[in-house]
């Protein structure tokens, strides 16, 4: 247990801390978009509601799933603590401060982002999760067999515009968010090499930056338009 506390107490440590979770919590929407792709199938929602199912049923899964909500928190405690160290070290403020050249705008503003996307996160596990596991959903029968409805949830929020389109904006903020993010958790566990570290800068700023947010914000925008009788 020493080691855990000297790496809370370290800068170094919690940044390691901090791109370990960052990049499972990555690996997790690939999984997530995957399953979540069930959506665009034209079967009433059946392959979507067997796919929560699987979700919600398997030991496996379930036991990954607590790790899987132990590092939002702490890759979200770990950010915070940093970027207040990071402002406490420099108590003096300029007037004027000139962005770094060599550093874009969604690495000077990680911080907002996170916020962001840690704010959907609770937003979103409340319209889901929640309804999922402590909500009343309505029941749907696929071959003798009871599952819940889970489709049904999601038709009812996507149905309405504004909680569409807050789903499409903060995409775009995860976007922003992974765009520096991936490629930065490697950096900070100490992988950077010429060979591998384009390969990371190109995964992480077309792959995780570009299109698992554009299916996410895909998934939300279809079911809108299909509930609404436009496709």
């Amino acid at each position: 247990m020493v080691w855990i506390t000297q790496a809370l107490s370290s800068s170094l440590g919690r940044k390691v801390i901090m791109s370990l979770t960052g990049l499972f919590l990555s690996s997790f929407l690939i999984v997530h978009m995957a399953g979540n792709l069930q959506l665009f199938k034209a079967d009433g929602g059946r392959a979507f509601n067997e796919y929560t199912y699987f979700m919600t049923h398997n030991p496996l899964i379930i036991t990954v799933s607590y790790l899987l909500y132990t590092s939002i928190l702490v890759h979200a405690l770990m950010a915070f603590i940093l970027t207040r160290h990071n402002r406490d070290s420099r108590p003096v403020q300029y007037a004027y401060s000139k962005p770094e050249a060599n550093s874009d705008w969604s690495s000077r503003n990680m911080g907002i982002l996170g916020t962001i996307v840690l704010l959907f996160i609770i937003i979103h596990m409340r319209t889901f999760w929640y309804e999922m596991h402590f909500g009343s959903v309505p029941m749907a029968e696929y071959d003798g067999k009871q599952y819940k409805d889970l489709y049904a949830v999601v038709k009812e929020a996507f149905s309405q515009w504004w909680y569409v389109l807050l789903y499409v904006l903060c995409m775009g903020a995860l976007g922003y968010h992974l765009a520096h993010g991936f490629q930065s958790g490697f950096q900070s566990l100490g992988v950077r090499h010429k060979k591998y570290t384009p390969v990371i800068e190109l995964v992480g700023r077309y792959f995780f930056a570009i299109i698992i947010p554009l299916a996410f914000a895909a998934m939300p925008v279809y079911v809108f338009l299909q509930v609404h009788g436009i496709i």
